[in-house]
């Protein structure tokens, strides 16, 4: 790693926890009023704990972003909105979205958990492609619309998915549209490109399609996930290499899938986060 990075990383993280935050973070409705197409669901959210501590969330009618700020000092200004995994009908939203929210806040960038609509829950009527991919959206302009007051440059706006969530960042890196200057919603008059992506074990992974503009793209996953994943990251990763993209790709041996940010994990692996870092700043997101 470089000798300068690891500096600056150890500095950020000595200043993040010299105060600890006074209340944990609040989630912020993504639709005050309401999701589109969401109107008429009342069902409650459901929360289950696994054994291991995991919180797992289904049954979701009004998506959300809950955000990690970090202390001023250590602001990078580089954002980062996380969507977990769950095969579209859960959330696994511990080690998969708060886990790796709280590392990157500790280490300067802004990060964001989105809690979304699910296509594949009981009795769902949402679709990945129409309500999932609009939450993602969503988040995106709404944290470009408050970028000042979070201090986030607008220019370093991320997206970051695990497994299904991988898939639906995936996505949004690929579905941008044109701003929509005359929105009567103000936070829809902002851009829903993300400025750089990362893909960790995406599911799905052959519907993601790339273009020349599409946003660069760090990968990483388990040599023994699935084949469809495992082979998959390979084969996307030629998709971007093709399109003259820039594109990291980090497959990790004797390593399965769902891997996140865990108390259990060991090996190289671990260390993940960190290459997220390292690629930003190849990239020229941190200085």
């Amino acid at each position: 790693m470089k000798p300068k990075f690891l500096l600056t990383a150890f500095l950020i993280t000595c200043l993040c926890f010299a105060k600890a935050p006074d209340t944990q973070p609040k989630e912020i409705l993504l639709w005050p009023n309401g999701a589109p197409g969401s109107e008429g669901e009342t069902g409650t959210e459901n929360v289950r704990i696994t054994p291991q501590g995991d919180h797992v969330i289904s049954n979701v009618h009004k998506p959300s972003i809950t955000p990690y700020i970090p202390i001023a000092t250590a602001n990078t200004g580089v954002a980062i909105i996380i969507a977990p995994g769950g095969g579209h009908s859960e959330l696994w939203i511990t080690h998969e979205g708060y886990k790796p929210a709280e590392w990157f806040a500790a280490h300067g960038i802004t990060a964001f958990v989105l809690k979304y609509r699910l296509a594949k829950d009981k009795n769902s009527t949402y679709t990945v492609d129409k309500d999932e991919l609009n939450d993602i959206q969503r988040a995106i302009r709404l944290v470009r619309s408050r970028a000042a007051e979070w201090h986030i440059d607008t220019a370093k706006i991320g997206v970051m998915g695990f497994s299904a969530g991988g898939e639906l960042a995936g996505l949004a890196a690929m579905r941008f549209g044109p701003t929509a200057a005359n929105a009567s919603d103000a936070i829809d008059r902002e851009n829903d490109k993300p400025d750089f992506q990362v893909l960790m074990y995406p599911g799905n992974i052959g519907r993601l399609a790339v273009s020349k503009n599409s946003p660069s793209v760090f990968i990483a996953g388990g040599n023994d996930d699935r084949s469809d994943i495992s082979e998959g990251m390979a084969q996307l990763y030629l998709k971007y290499k093709l399109a003259k993209v820039p594109a990291e790709l980090h497959i990790y041996a004797k390593v399965g899938h769902g891997f996140g940010i865990r108390a259990g994990n060991k090996g190289a692996v671990t260390k993940w986060p960190e290459e997220v870092m390292l690629w930003l700043e190849d990239l020229g997101f941190l200085k």
